[in-house]
Order: structure tokens, then C-alpha cells, then sequence
């Protein structure tokens, strides 16, 4: 019988003192054993540290890595994966949880994929809020908790590209392989998924499975809730969003590639005209003006 492979659980840590025990115990909890759990503190300017280091007391054996500046979510993720052995990798913040049996229906799902074209796969997941009372599902669902509208899979890049295939990236599980083929997290960027998403679409596939496999917890400072602000960390993730599309513009092949761009450009558009980013607006008009030049010439 062939040996289950290892899953490396990276939990990346960032003044999460109040919630990273339930998570780091949600990890522990795992009825498929085969986990390998490495903790990454970015410098936390709370108690996180102390919180986590009273735990591994009772678990010596997780890896424990203290940045001693703050890196952020890439650089964190990307350093923590060149110290694992897993043959699957999982991103999750300390703020989140995982069910009891999610890394075992996520193995399960991915061994039935072809693993040298699947880059990772993902689900549904209920949000949560400060206490842990359910706010929502990430993507609604009916009455037997299955996705009100149905979410493709395989070869989905223009419909990232658009915006039209949001993905709820806390519940993936990344193939090893494929994450270590693309390079890992860009680490010039201030956040990490949309970016990978895009990458690894253009080449590998990526499968939902219709469960449910994390509780996400949503902040007051939660990234998700920070895209519609106006402060410098909104600023820094519009930037990012900004050279991202740039990037996908040149791994772009086709006309409906091109079409599916020119939509996420002009959400961009409006949404940094809202915010009243004008310089950037003005990048982005820029890449609109190349986007079109490029397209005439295909």
C-alpha cells in the first residue's frame, strides 16, 4: 500500500495573540496524521510569541520560526516552504480553523486530479466573525450547503483573469511540485494570492471541490476588508493589484485573454476612482492604452 503523503500546514502568524491557539489546535486535531505544522510569527508587536511558545511546550516538535523584522505574507510563506518536507502545502492565517477531517477530504480530492497539471485545489468556507458565530458562506449555498452557482474547474485562467472566478484561497491545497515550478509567492508583492492564482492557471489546473473546509475569520483588519479603504495598506495592496495585472499582460495569448483582462483593468479603474488614487489611475489607463495596441496586433 502506498504511504499517505505529508501535508505541511504553514500558519502564519501576525498579532493574532486572541486566536492562534484555536487555530494551531484546529491543525492539531487533523484525523489524517500525516501533518507536519511549521508556525511563522512576522514579527508580532503583541503577545503572540509568548502565546505561541507556552504551546510548544506540549508539541516540541513543530517547527518554530520567529522573523526578527516583519516580512510579510509572502517572503513568510515562501521561507517556511524551503524549511518543509511536505508533499502538499496549506496557507493559513491564525486567525482561521480548520475542520477536523478537512487535510483528509483535501488529499482525497487531489490524488483522484492528475498531479503533474494541478497546481492546487480549493473549497466553501463559512465566515466567522471576532467571537466565532457564523456571519455567511464565502460562495452561497442552498439547503444542503452545495454552491447556489456552479464553479468551474480544469483550465479556468480568463475567468480568473476577469474576475469572474473569485477563489477562497484559505481553503487550498497547494501541490508542492507545481508551487515550487512557479516560484513560489512573488515576493515583490504586498499580497499573494491573485498573483499565484493567475500563474498557475495560465499553465496547471485548478479543481473546486463542492465541501466545506475552513472557518475564515473575518477583522476589522482582515485583508479582505482592507481592498475598500483609504489608508496606506489599502494604498500598497492597489499597487500590487496594479503590477499584477502588468505581469498577466505579458502571459496573455489570446484575444479572449485580452477581453477578460479589459474587464479586471476596468474594475480596477473604478474602484481606484472611488478611492481617489489618481496616479495610479493613470498607470492604469496606461496599461489599458498597451492592452489595446497589443490586441490589434494578435
Amino acid at each position: 500500500m502506498q504511504a499517505l503523503p505529508w501535508v505541511t500546514v504553514i500558519c502564519l502568524c501576525y498579532n493574532q495573540q486572541d486566536y492562534v491557539l484555536e487555530t494551531l489546535n484546529s491543525v492539531l486535531a487533523q484525523s489524517y496524521k500525516n501533518i507536519e505544522i511549521i508556525i511563522v510569527d512576522d514579527f508580532s508587536t503583541d503577545n503572540s510569541v509568548k502565546v505561541i511558545e507556552r504551546w510548544l511546550i506540549k508539541n516540541p516538535n513543530v517547527l518554530f520560526i520567529k522573523n526578527d523584522r516583519n516580512l510579510g505574507n509572502t517572503k513568510s510563506f515562501n521561507l517556511a516552504v524551503h524549511k518543509s518536507k511536505g508533499s502538499f502545502l496549506i496557507d493559513l492565517a491564525c486567525d482561521d480553523l480548520l475542520f477536523e477531517n478537512t487535510v483528509k477530504s483535501q488529499i482525497s480530492n487531489i490524488l483522484q486530479t492528475d498531479l503533474d497539471h494541478t497546481a492546487f485545489i480549493y473549497a466553501n468556507a463559512i465566515n466567522i466573525d471576532q467571537k466565532g458565530d457564523f456571519i455567511s458562506y464565502f460562495f452561497p449555498v442552498d439547503s444542503n450547503k452545495k454552491v447556489l452557482k456552479k464553479r468551474n474547474s480544469g483550465n479556468i485562467y480568463s475567468e480568473i483573469l476577469a474576475g469572474g472566478s473569485s477563489i477562497c484561497s484559505v481553503t487550498a491545497l497547494h501541490n508542492r511540485k507545481i508551487f515550487e515550478k512557479l516560484d513560489g509567492y512573488d515576493e515583490t508583492l504586498f499580497y499573494e494570492d491573485l498573483d499565484y492564482w493567475i500563474r498557475a492557471s495560465r499553465t496547471y489546473k485548478i479543481y473546486y471541490t463542492d465541501e466545506i473546509w475552513v472557518k475564515k475569520r473575518y477583522l476589522k483588519n482582515s485583508l479582505g476588508a482592507s481592498f475598500a479603504k483609504k489608508d496606506l495598506f489599502a494604498h500598497k495592496l492597489s499597487i500590487s493589484t496594479y503590477y499584477i495585472l502588468k505581469k498577466a499582460l505579458k502571459l496573455n495569448q489570446s484575444k479572449t485573454e485580452d477581453t477578460a483582462l479589459l474587464k479586471r483593468i476596468h474594475y480596477e479603474l473604478h474602484q481606484n476612482t472611488k478611492k481617489g488614487e489618481y496616479l495610479l489611475l493613470i498607470k492604469l489607463l496606461l496599461l489599458k492604452t498597451k492592452l489595446h495596441l497589443l490586441t490589434l496586433c494578435r
